[in-house]
């Protein structure tokens, strides 16, 4: 008998998950995307995989560019996550108004000048994945690798490395 969905999303919602922003520079625009399903894969050659919807905007501008930034995010940035994960958002610049970032050198990606570690990658493959597809990217670069306390999507709710839910950013 098939697992019920509801009873497997409740049961995924247990497992604390690290939270990126996956950023897209194309011809017309920046796209930006929130990420949980982000996977190392090999060190050699340095390969991560992202989890995207199938069907979503997302997956389309990667697969189009090719190429893509990986921003992990730090437990300050919750209502950054929460911009990049709302439905019908607009271009990424306009939602990192206030935000220093600058351009990633292989993928010409927004990278957050505050994010705790940022992949700079190149699209190696796409797998499909039921209603979602797993990009492989080959990581050309780290742009930036710092030391804080990272943000964690944990029971459907954004925390710190603790656990503590966080309502508004820190020391807000």
């Amino acid at each position: 008998m098939p697992v019920d969905a509801a009873e497997h999303a409740a049961a995924l919602r247990q497992y604390a998950a690290g939270v990126a922003l996956m950023t897209v520079r194309d011809d017309i625009d920046d796209v930006g995307t929130t990420v949980t399903s982000v996977m190392s894969v090999s060190a050699d050659p340095p390969l991560v995989a992202v989890g995207l919807a199938a069907d979503g905007y997302p997956r389309e501008v990667l697969e189009t560019v090719g190429c893509c930034a990986l921003n992990v995010l730090a437990a300050g940035h919750a209502i950054l996550a929460s911009r990049f994960a709302s439905a019908g958002r607009p271009s990424a610049r306009h939602l990192l108004e206030g935000v220093p970032w600058h351009r990633a050198e292989h993928s010409g990606a927004i990278v957050l000048d505050g994010a705790l570690a940022v992949l700079d990658c190149r699209l190696d493959s796409v797998v499909p994945a039921g209603d979602h597809v797993l990009g492989l990217l080959v990581v050309e670069a780290v742009p930036v690798l710092t030391d804080g306390d990272p943000l964690v999507r944990l029971r459907g709710r954004w925390t710190d490395s603790t656990g503590h839910v966080l309502r508004r950013p820190p020391g807000g």
